[in-house]
């Protein structure tokens, strides 16, 4: 098939993926001028080539558009349950909590992906068992475990319930 020649999955998409996403930004922004589409469609061809031409980067977006696909289709499942038991997910019908669950999940689910395509998860696992000689990585992991749990329990802390 022509989408798994390595041409298409190493050029063209990430190509196409970067030039429609720049081109939007710059588009949306504005940053350079109003009506500027043509300067706009430059500037986002160039950036869409120099990713090609920097396997570095156009590894990383290659590796993660597959993971974007699963947690969107993930969410998609349980946007299609919670609206099978619930109803109408439109509008205002949509809970805060859903909300805040949905952006921090989002959030651990990014940088989880990110850590783990770029290859740092294998650099933190040695530092943590201590194979790469550092024996403090441990102990510093763990401090920003507690300051981050003793953040999330101090913002919360003072609000009543409302659901």
């Amino acid at each position: 098939m022509i989408f798994d020649s390595p041409f298409m999955v190493e050029a063209v998409l990430p190509f196409l993926l970067v030039f429609v996403i720049m081109f939007a930004i710059l588009q949306k922004s504005k940053i350079l001028g109003e009506g500027k589409s043509q300067i706009d469609a430059l500037v986002s061809l160039v950036i869409g080539l120099i990713l090609i031409g920097v396997p570095g980067p156009r590894g990383i977006i290659v590796a993660l558009m597959p993971w974007l696909a699963v947690g969107v289709s993930v969410i998609l499942v349980f946007l299609i349950l919670y609206g099978f038991v619930v109803g109408d997910l439109s509008g205002n019908n949509v809970k805060p909590w859903m909300k805040i669950t949905f952006g921090i999940l989002a959030g651990i689910f990014t940088v989880g992906v990110v850590v783990y395509v770029t290859g740092l998860w294998k650099w933190i696992s040695s530092a943590v068992s201590g194979a790469s000689g550092s024996g403090m990585a441990l102990q510093i992991v763990m401090i920003v475990i507690i300051g981050v749990a003793i953040a999330v329990v101090l913002s919360g802390s003072g609000k009543g319930s409302d659901d």
